[in-house]
C-alpha cells in the first residue's frame, strides 16, 4: 500500500502535535518494507525527519507554506495533485487543521482535541472560525478518524457530527527507551546544577498558555502553600512562550515567592527525562486536554503525578495520579500541601504511575494506525467496538464504549489494553 503522511503542523517538533508525528513516523519504521511511505516534509523540518530517510520518502514542501494560511491553500490545492501522481493509497493528516476536501485518496485524520468548542478566546478570531466551522466540514470528508482519546472521540461525534463507525480510539503511545526511571542525584546534577535549583521542587512542563493551561491558578495555590506553611519546596515551570505567555510572568512577578517560582523556557525533548526525574511531584493542572502526555511520561520516569481531570486526563492518567480540580485554588493548595507533606503517598503515586505509563507503546500505536490505513485504503466495515485500557479489565475485549451523539459505538482498536505483562501480545477479534 502507498501511504502518505502530510508533516507540516509539527511546529518544528516544539509541539504536542509534533511529538506524536516524530514518534509515529519512527514507530511504523518496521511496516515501511511492506508498504510504501511519502513523507511531504517543510524544508526547515528535513532533519527533525533524517531518521526516516530511506526506508521512506521524504519530499521537501518550499518554506514558503509554512505560515498556516499558506500551509492550508498547499494542502487543499497543490497535495491533491502531488498525491495524484503517487498513486497514494491513502493519506494521513495527523491534526484537524489540516484535512483535505478533495479525495484523491482515501484520507485518514488524527484529531487530538476540539479545545476551541471547550475554550472560548483560546485562539484569534480567524482561527477559531476556521476550527470551529471549516474543520467541522472537513471532517465530513475524511474516510476515518483516528481520536487520541474516547473524550475526544465523543466531542468529534457530537460536534463535528461524525459518525462513530468512521471513528477509531488510539491513544498515544510512550518512548520507553527515552522515559524511564533513573538515579535522582544524577538528575540534579545534570539539568538543575545550572539553574542554581537546589531543594525539592514541584514540576510543570507545558508552554505558558494562558488560560488554557492554567498557570495562573497553580502560582497562586503555590504562593498560598507557601505562605501557609513554610515549606522550602520550590515551583518549576518549563515551557516556551504561548499566547498569554507575559499573563504568567505577570504573575510570578507579583507573588511573594516569586524568587522560588522558576521558568526554564522552552526544554528540548531530549533533555525532559531529567527534569521528570529530578522533580519531587509533577503538577499539571491544564483546563483542557484530549489525551496528555506530559503526565504519562514524568509517571514513566517515577516522577508522583497530581493532574487536573478536566477533558480526557481523567482517563489518561486513572487512579495512577491525585487528582486536580483545575478552577479551585484551594483545592490545588490543598494537594500541593499533601504532596509535599506526605512522603508515603508520594511512594504510592510514584508505583502507580509506573505501572499505568506501561500502558502506552508508540508500538502499539503505529500498529493500531497502520490497521486503520490499510481498513481505509480498503474500504472495509471497522471492527466492533472493545473497552479502551483505562480502569478496567484488560482481559475483557468487546464492550461498548462511549457512544456518540448518535448512538452509535466507536472503535478502539483492538490492538490496544494491558498491563506489562501482557501489553505486546495482540489482541485481534
Amino acid at each position: 500500500m502507498r501511504i502518505a503522511l502530510s508533516t507540516s503542523v509539527m511546529q518544528r517538533g516544539r509541539s504536542g502535535v509534533g511529538q506524536y508525528v516524530l514518534a509515529l513516523v519512527r514507530a511504523l519504521l518496521p511496516a515501511a518494507g511492506e508498504h510504501e511511505f511519502t513523507l511531504f516534509v517543510l524544508e526547515e523540518d528535513l532533519p527533525l525527519l533524517q531518521f526516516a530517510a530511506g526506508p521512506m520518502r521524504l519530499v521537501a514542501v518550499p518554506e514558503r507554506h509554512r505560515p498556516p494560511v499558506r500551509d492550508i491553500l498547499w494542502h487543499q490545492a497543490e497535495l491533491p495533485r502531488l498525491l495524484g501522481r503517487l498513486g497514494a493509497d491513502v493519506l494521513h493528516v495527523p491534526s484537524y487543521r489540516r484535512m483535505l476536501w478533495a479525495r484523491p485518496c482515501a484520507l485518514v485524520a488524527t484529531i487530538h482535541d476540539l479545545a476551541p468548542f471547550h475554550m472560548a478566546g483560546k485562539y484569534d478570531a480567524a482561527r477559531m472560525f476556521y476550527c470551529r466551522v471549516v474543520a467541522r466540514r472537513l471532517a465530513g470528508r475524511q474516510d476515518r478518524i483516528i481520536a487520541v482519546s474516547a473524550d475526544t472521540a465523543r466531542d468529534v461525534g457530537s460536534l463535528f457530527r461524525v459518525p462513530a463507525t468512521r471513528m477509531t480510539v488510539i491513544p498515544n503511545g510512550l518512548d520507553h527507551a527515552q522515559f524511564h526511571p533513573g538515579p535522582q542525584a544524577l538528575a540534579r546534577g545534570a539539568v538543575c546544577a545550572r539553574r542554581g535549583i537546589t531543594g525539592p521542587f514541584f514540576l510543570y512542563v507545558a508552554r505558558l498558555e494562558q488560560p488554557a493551561k492554567n498557570h495562573a491558578r497553580l502560582i497562586d495555590a503555590f504562593s498560598r502553600f507557601k505562605a501557609a506553611t513554610g515549606s522550602t519546596w520550590r515551583l518549576v515551570l518549563a515551557g516556551g512562550d504561548w499566547h498569554g505567555s507575559e499573563t504568567i510572568r505577570e504573575r510570578v512577578r507579583a507573588s511573594p515567592f516569586a524568587r522560588e517560582i522558576d521558568l526554564l523556557g522552552f526544554v528540548p525533548q531530549e533533555e525532559l527525562p531529567q527534569w521528570y526525574r529530578a522533580a519531587d511531584c509533577f503538577v499539571f493542572p491544564s483546563l483542557y486536554e484530549g489525551f496528555g502526555m506530559p503526565p504519562v511520561e514524568a509517571m514513566a520516569c517515577a516522577c508522583p503525578v497530581l493532574s487536573s481531570r478536566a477533558g480526557a486526563l481523567a482517563q489518561t492518567v486513572g487512579d495512577a495520579a491525585g487528582l486536580l480540580e483545575p478552577l479551585d485554588v484551594g483545592q490545588i493548595q490543598a494537594q500541593l500541601t499533601r504532596a509535599a507533606a506526605d512522603p508515603s503517598w508520594r511512594d504510592q503515586l510514584r508505583t502507580a504511575g509506573l505501572l499505568r505509563a506501561w500502558q502506552f507503546t508508540w508500538e502499539a500505536t503505529a500498529r493500531a494506525t497502520l490497521g486503520v490505513y490499510l481498513r481505509a485504503g480498503a474500504r472495509e466495515a471497522l471492527p466492533d467496538a472493545v473497552r479502551p485500557p483505562w480502569g478496567v479489565d484488560p482481559h475483557q475485549d468487546k464492550v461498548p464504549t462511549h457512544s456518540s451523539a448518535h448512538g452509535a459505538r466507536a472503535t478502539l482498536d483492538p490492538t490496544w489494553g494491558g498491563t506489562p505483562s501482557h501489553f505486546h501480545r495482540d489482541r485481534t477479534t
